[in-house]
């Protein structure tokens, strides 16, 4: 009945349309549009337009829709909501109805992440992290993370010079987010924020080329941004490699005033940090400097000559601590720093290396893809890079072999016969100085085990020295420093050298018969008196700046001592004496060149350790008294200082 009452009503269109055709035309003239461009809306709309054409043509088209209308009575009507308008897909009316919440729900987390942003000081920092993150926990993470890198990115790039310490707590702020929230966000910013950096330097360079007036807020941006991305390194959220890159960047095109000021601000916030990640790098930075200014001595103005003094100055190690932390976030970044390192143990840690990214893989990010993210697609081919890059250094790959096989044939001849052994040696002889070859001796990645070769081979070199030579002593005092198991190996050391003066009973049974079994340490058959000297001074230096104490002595019997190691012993106390009044290393022998002056309160703070064990105390105060007899001037002075510092430790122990 259904279909044919509709067959009924396409027959009284059709009629109705062949009759008046002269008005359907002009209806459809007057229409928004031709029907060519218009969307067919489905049935409903050709229902639609079949009641109102025929509502105007016919009336006998009413009594057929009324005929329809009661043959529905009753039954489930399919029929859908009139549509005014075009017609628009479910899937579109959803996304419409989206973007306009979502606009709002930006708006309410840039409002709410400001909000805690301008609110951030360095009291309160802790709970705008933890505020943070439970936006983070609220809100899609790409949102969050993009809302807060235009953010920060927006207020350090101001048009005036902004304080350090603001700069500094930001990049605080952003090492804590890249430790909590992944490198996912380090990663985002990062880019962004180098992406912005090289768009405000192209742009002033381009004004600089155009205009002769200068105003004075030019690149105030761009100094901004160096100066947040060389704290962004300082706090290990990026490496040197990126640092460097720029610096670079900077290098390759001639040297402006403008450039040369960026320059000195990465290098006044983060030049000593780059010396000791990398010093080959900072070498090829100071050759492409010099060589980019050759030939300008008399054109080159102040600030580039200073720029260049600087980079001398820093790669000889002479720009003290002080001075490299004079800009005024100096004591704003040690804070920093100490709040960072106590970071993970109260919140949970997911990154904890720098991004290893460089410069080129930033910009070839969208083309290649970002191999620093997990689970990120990379397009990159490492083989075919590593080849591109060998023929660029191939003269000074070339060189450095050439040194580095003299230094290998010369390890094996002073009996290195490992390879962990040979390539400590090699770094100790190549080092430019001791901060130099500890820094390379850290990157060489020993496991805890292997770093007790170190020590071995820097003693053996020592030994070896035909006079004296603080170097290797220096180095192993800045090793100790660094980890207390340096100091372990330096008291083992010091029973194996005692053991090879003759001294069979230190180190104790278990020791003994270890070594025996394990042939550990250096074979000398014949003790040198040169040898014994340079171990002397060493380990009089070592115990004089608290390197290793007298303790080491415990397995010492004093009162049954072999002619050999009665001599090291008493050059080694002779030289401890000069250590405690000294504040460098001494090189001459001559009596006449011992300290004049008289510090009692550092020999005693030496002594005062060895008291505390009985049998050491006792032997120390009976060695002294017999070597030291006769002795005139400042030896004297010095032994009885020490002898009555460890009876006064020791009250029931008589004088002797």
């Amino acid at each position: 009945m259904r279909c044919v009452v509709f067959e009924s009503t396409q027959d009284s269109y059709l009629d109705a349309e062949v009759e008046d055709e002269d008005q359907s035309t002009s209806a459809e003239d007057q229409s928004d549009g031709s029907w060519e461009d218009e969307e067919w809306g489905g049935l409903d709309e050709l229902s639609k337009n079949d009641g109102t054409e025929a509502g105007e043509n016919d009336d006998s088209v009413d009594h057929d829709d009324h005929e329809v209308t009661e043959t529905k009575e009753g039954e489930p009507s399919d029929i859908q909501p009139k549509v005014t308008g075009r017609y628009i897909p479910p899937g579109l009316r959803k996304q419409a109805n989206s973007d306009l919440n979502e606009t709002e729900e930006q708006l309410k987390l840039t409002r709410q992440l400001k909000g805690l942003i301008n609110r951030m000081s360095e009291q309160n920092i802790a709970t705008i992290l933890d505020n943070i993150e439970d936006v983070y926990r609220n809100h899609r993470r790409h949102d969050v993370t993009s809302t807060l890198t235009n953010l920060i990115i927006d207020g350090i790039s101001s048009h005036s010079t902004l304080l350090d310490s603001y700069v500094v707590l930001h990049a605080a702020f952003i090492s804590s987010l890249h430790k909590l929230i992944g490198t996912a966000f380090a990663a985002y910013f990062v880019q962004n924020t180098v992406s912005s950096y090289e768009q405000h330097l192209t742009s002033v360079e381009e004004k600089l080329a155009e205009s002769t007036e200068i105003p004075e807020d030019l690149g105030k941006e761009c100094s901004n941004l160096i100066v947040l991305l060389s704290e962004l390194y300082n706090f290990q959220v990026i490496s040197c490699i990126l640092v460097y890159d720029l610096i670079r960047g900077l290098l390759d095109k001639d040297l402006s005033e403008f450039r040369v000021e960026l320059l000195l601000k990465l290098l006044r916030s983060s030049g000593q940090q780059l010396r000791q990640d990398d010093p080959m790098a900072l070498k090829d930075i100071i050759n492409l400097a010099q060589s980019r200014v050759t030939g300008q001595a008399d054109t080159m103005s102040s600030r580039t000559r200073f720029m260049i003094e600087t980079l001398n100055n820093l790669k000889n190690n002479k720009i003290k601590k002080t001075a490299a932390t004079q800009h005024q976030g100096g004591d704003a970044v040690e804070r920093m720093k100490k709040f960072l390192s106590g970071l993970g143990k109260k919140k949970h840690i997911l990154a904890h290396e720098p991004l290893r990214v460089t410069l080129e893989d930033l910009h070839s990010a969208e083309s290649k893809g970002k191999w620093w993210l997990i689970g990120a697609a990379w397009a990159g081919d490492p083989l075919a890079d590593q080849s591109r890059e060998v023929p660029q250094h191939g003269g000074e790959t070339e060189t450095g072999d050439v040194s580095t096989t003299a230094l290998l044939k010369l390890a094996r001849k002073q009996g290195m016969n490992t390879d962990i052994r040979r390539s400590i040696f090699v770094v100790l002889m190549s080092s430019d100085d001791y901060l130099d070859a500890c820094e390379r001796l850290a990157q060489l990645g020993l496991t805890e085990v292997q770093q007790r070769e170190i020590i071995r081979v820097n003693l053996h070199c020592c030994g070896n020295e035909k006079s004296y030579n603080p170097y290797y002593t220096l180095v192993c005092q800045h090793l100790s420093q660094r980890s207390h198991s340096y100091k372990i190996t330096l008291q083992f050391c010091l029973w194996d050298f005692l053991r090879d003066l003759g001294e069979s009973g230190v180190g104790g049974a278990e020791v003994i018969k270890s070594l025996k079994d394990n042939d550990v340490g250096f074979d000398v058959e014949s003790m040198s008196p040169s040898r014994m000297k340079n171990v002397s001074k060493a380990y009089a230096w070592w115990i004089a700046k608290d390197c290793c104490t007298l303790t080491i002595f415990k397995p010492v019997d004093f009162t049954m001592l072999k002619p050999q190691t009665r001599t090291f012993l008493k050059e080694l106390f002779i030289q401890l004496f000069i250590a405690s009044q000294v504040s460098s290393p001494m090189l001459s022998n001559d009596s006449k060149d011992y300290p004049s002056m008289r510090n009692r309160g550092s020999l005693e703070e030496i002594f005062l350790k060895a008291s505390r064990i009985e049998n050491l105390g006792l032997g120390l105060v009976f060695f002294m008294s017999n070597t030291f007899k006769g002795e005139d001037g400042f030896l004297t002075w010095a032994s009885s200082v020490a002898k009555e510092t460890l009876q006064t430790g020791m009250d029931h122990i008589p004088k002797i």
